[in-house]
């Protein structure tokens, strides 16, 4: 009875306080009740103030499976022909990825074109004449060992192939060998334990213990280790030797069918800057010292294309060509500076350092024509692989174009009163590398208020969406109103995205996880006190209020630097 008095006390005073809340701030009851609404919507968004609790190995926990599930399943990149079963070596980029696809490329112009004077940009052209491929060497060298497994029909490039002798640790004996694709250490190791137990079986020594390995590239092994070493796919010796794959696309142009009508898809874009050396250097009117920098597509036909967007048989290169004096104590300056040059563009992107690597090539590393080179790798779930390279290829390029063509390609220095045939620098770096690079470097894990978040953690400069405006409410018009009058400000600089769709903390979630790094809501504070929008940030979940002529500025200088 005591119990059902105190809480009849408490009912009527609530109404009370609800009736004096409606004569002193002219509320309806329903707007009263949204109030309320708000209030514990921001409480229960305030919890994200705590410091998220960081899983420093939720990269290390990654597979690639992973990503390939991430990328499809937000829409970054889909195979491509996916309604046709795909199409192996092939990809399609989706409303995320386009959109990170052309931030990179923007970044990566604005960086090495824009903000320098000695580099001019260029687009040629995909199909060159075919001569051009001769004089470059294409036509006769480039190419890639291929084997065939005879039983499964399968092909496999011989230099991603490794095998090991399978070597008795008590007798010394050896007892056979293992062959397995190219891959990080554990999963190579994994691969061939998994084939030395099923050797062990068919001799009848299971359990019998083992040498490590000794991995060597297929291309290295002799016809009689060719005779005993097996198949990936079939477990048997039927891999024939290896030979060379051409990896060009060969086309015709015009109407006939002859000889005369081979074309080429282009397998790289470098060679449409060197045949366009005098155009571009005369008409810019650009002194050597100089580069010519081209964003294109490339084409090779790959014999087994893998790793999801690594190794793909149409991928899209930046490049420059940096024309330099020649002198071998001018060259290793310039080299030296582009490399410099290289790493900070990549960590100015977001891409992690204790990830990234260098591997310097000498000698039979090196290309016949090259001084040097060195290349920037990357860890990638899969093992770590060239990202970009950075070589000093003489001038070996424009001379091949000179003997091909019959036309000058060589440079009057004014200063000097030297004509020489200019040397080059080379900073080449695949698009597709690094965006998957960004994507795995991206890739987070942490725990806010207790809840488990895996989000990306792209830089704001390359984030396909740079925010994302919710309205607290989508069913309360003013507030509709005053967010979409703020998105429609934004979109005139940056692709922001517009949700109103479920609870705010929902919400959240999902711009984390397609790396968006702010979140602007739009709440009654911002309409009833003009006390501007809470502005979300995606790494720390703080949440700063500001008023909505602060936002822009805000965002400028995070996402622009400026």
């Amino acid at each position: 009875c005591r119990n059902n008095i105190g809480f009849q006390m408490k009912f009527s005073i609530a109404i009370v306080t609800v009736a004096m809340l409606r004569l002193t701030r002219g509320f309806a009851p329903q707007q009263l009740a949204t109030r309320g609404q708000v209030r514990l919507a921001s409480a229960t968004a305030s919890k994200e103030t705590e410091a998220p609790i960081v899983n420093e190995k939720a990269y290390e926990e990654c597979s690639m499976d992973d990503i390939v599930s991430l990328c499809k399943r937000r829409g970054f990149i889909f195979p491509s022909s996916e309604i046709y079963n795909g199409y192996a070596g092939f990809y399609d980029y989706g409303p995320l990825g386009s959109e990170l696809k052309k931030a990179v490329k923007d970044a990566w112009w604005r960086h090495f074109v824009q903000k320098r004077e000695d580099v001019v940009g260029i687009d040629s052209s995909i199909v060159h004449n075919p001569t051009t491929w001769k004089s470059s060497g294409h036509l006769d060298g480039f190419s890639d060992p291929m084997v065939d497994c005879k039983e499964t029909k399968l092909r496999f490039r011989a230099d991603q192939l490794f095998y090991s002798p399978v070597i008795l640790k008590e007798s010394g004996e050896k007892i056979g060998y293992v062959c397995v694709q190219e891959g990080n250490d554990d999963d190579m190791v994994k691969d061939a334990k998994k084939q030395v137990k099923k050797l062990l079986k068919e001799k009848e020594m299971k359990g019998a213990e083992y040498e490590a390995f000794s991995f060597k590239e297929l291309v290295e092994a002799t016809e009689e280790e060719m005779s005993e070493i097996p198949s990936p796919a079939s477990g048997k010796p039927t891999l024939t030797m290896p030979r060379d794959f051409n990896l060009m696309f060969q086309t015709s142009v015009g109407a006939a069918t002859d000889g005369s009508s081979t074309a080429y898809l282009r397998p790289e874009t470098a060679q449409g800057i060197f045949i366009n050396f005098k155009n571009a250097q005369g008409t810019s009117r650009q002194k050597i010292p100089f580069g010519i920098a081209q964003i294109g597509k490339a084409f090779r036909n790959e014999i087994t294309p893998r790793n999801f967007i690594f190794r793909s048989r149409e991928f899209e290169q930046m490049e420059i060509e940096y024309f330099i004096p020649p002198g071998d104590d001018v060259w290793p300056t310039y080299h030296e500076d582009w490399i410099k040059n290289s790493k900070d563009f990549l960590l100015d992107l977001g891409l992690k350092e204790e990830l990234m690597g260098w591997d310097v090539h000498e000698g039979d590393g090196l290309a016949h024509y090259a001084r040097a080179c060195t290349d920037v790798t990357f860890r990638f779930p899969f093992g770590e692989q060239e990202l970009m390279g950075i070589a000093a290829r003489g001038n070996y390029d424009l001379t091949q174009h000179i003997e091909g063509s019959g036309k000058s390609l060589e440079y009057f220095d004014e200063a000097t009163k030297e004509k020489y045939i200019p040397h080059v620098i080379e900073p080449s770096l695949g698009v597709d590398r690094l965006i998957l690079a960004l994507i795995c470097s991206a890739y987070a894990e942490d725990e806010v208020g207790g809840e488990k978040r895996n989000f990306l953690q792209f830089h704001p400069k390359i984030a396909p969406v740079k925010a994302v405006v919710l309205p607290l409410l989508k069913n309360k018009e003013v507030l509709v109103e005053k967010a979409r009058e703020i998105f429609n400000t934004l979109q005139t600089r940056y692709n922001v995205m517009w949700d109103a769709a479920g609870a705010i903390g929902r919400r959240y979630r999902r711009a984390d996880e397609i790396g968006v790094p702010y979140c602007i809501t739009v709440d009654f504070e911002t309409i009833e006190d003009d006390a501007g929008v809470t502005v979300r940030d995606r790494d720390s979940t703080k949440q700063v209020r500001m008023p909505i002529d602060d936002l822009i500025p805000y965002l400028s200088e995070r996402i622009d630097g400026i």
